[in-house]
């Protein structure tokens, strides 16, 4: 078993499935959203989908005896509109017209991205070798990829590309904010809450754009009703309870080998269930993604133990 932080090792069993949610479901919620996006507006469809899950986790929370403070109020509101309506809604949008290995191949540059909005924000660069390789490399696959798609046919798709990378940007905004603002409180009160922020704001947004027009429940396939319904329960509140439990009881750097897997497994469901074409750019720019961000943490980790050693650019 993977080393523990606590005590006492958790069951066997509860620590497979907790990483099998993290590794399996979130890797296949790039496929939910594209069936959910069918057929229900792509901000819409955000909106329900977080609606759900912060409802149900508003309502753990009160159960619990939980009170949200104001301070908890007005972070929920700045993360729920970096998360989830500039985040999700931009992801949500752009899977309309990108193909959902090639979203998930985007979003996994988020670490990267995270690296230098905090470099930027600290006006510091600590890097070393591995860091500036990661980087480097991960913009060349990203670069990869977005010139494959300015080249294809494919109308819209270089612009989902775009809205993709924008969208990965403003999360990673949010974590950094996240970390720099040393939020108090229970974390899973402050998730309900971003999560109810955000779908008000998504629903707000898609309004605004006039996502009624010539839209009707009836319209409204099964298939998308499934997956948006899998979207808010196995996409955000069972696989969001599943990684805040494995964050108690192992390491971060453990944890969050999700980010490796989940381009893998949405690839692989774009490919065998939705009939995407997987080309040898998809696969070079997979591979490329995935090898920065194990760079990436790689030289994160050794500055933290080895700081004499980094160099200040």
């Amino acid at each position: 078993m993977p080393h523990c932080k606590t005590g006492a090792a958790p069951n066997r069993l509860a620590v497979i499935a907790a990483f099998a949610s993290t590794y399996i479901i979130w890797g296949s919620t790039y496929l939910a959203i594209r069936y959910a996006v069918e057929t229900i507006p792509p901000l819409y469809a955000a909106s329900t989908r977080h609606l759900v899950a912060g409802s149900i986790l508003l309502a753990w929370c009160l159960a619990k005896r939980l009170r949200p403070t104001w301070e908890q109020f007005r972070a929920s509101a700045v993360i729920g509109f970096l998360f989830f309506l500039l985040g999700h809604g931009s992801l949500h949008w752009a899977e309309t017209r990108v193909p959902t290995g090639e979203a998930s191949l985007l979003i996994a540059s988020e670490p990267i991205l995270v690296f230098v909005i905090a470099s930027v924000a600290m006006r510091k660069w600590r890097v070393n070798v591995s860091l500036l390789a990661g980087v480097f490399l991960g913009l060349a696959a990203v670069g990869l990829l977005m010139g494959h798609s300015l080249l294809v046919a494919a109308p819209g798709m270089a612009l989902g590309g775009f809205a993709i990378l924008f969208g990965a940007t403003a999360w990673s905004v949010g974590i950094v904010y996240s970390r720099r603002s040393k939020l108090s409180g229970s974390p899973l009160l402050l998730s309900a809450l971003s999560l109810l922020c955000g779908s008000v704001m998504l629903a707000i947004t898609g309004t605004l754009f006039g996502e009624y027009r010539g839209f009707s429940l009836a319209s409204v396939t099964t298939r998308s009703w499934w997956a948006l319904a899998y979207l808010a329960v196995f996409g955000s509140v069972i696989t969001f309870t599943a990684y805040n439990w494995l964050l108690v009881h192992f390491s971060p750097t453990l944890v969050s080998t999700h980010t490796y897997v989940n381009p893998i497994i949405a690839v692989l469901l774009g490919w065998w269930l939705a009939g995407e074409k997987v080309t040898w750019t998809e696969v070079f720019a997979t591979a490329g993604i995935i090898a920065a961000v194990m760079l990436v943490d790689r030289g994160t980790k050794q500055l933290r133990r080895d700081s004499p050693r980094t160099v200040e650019i």
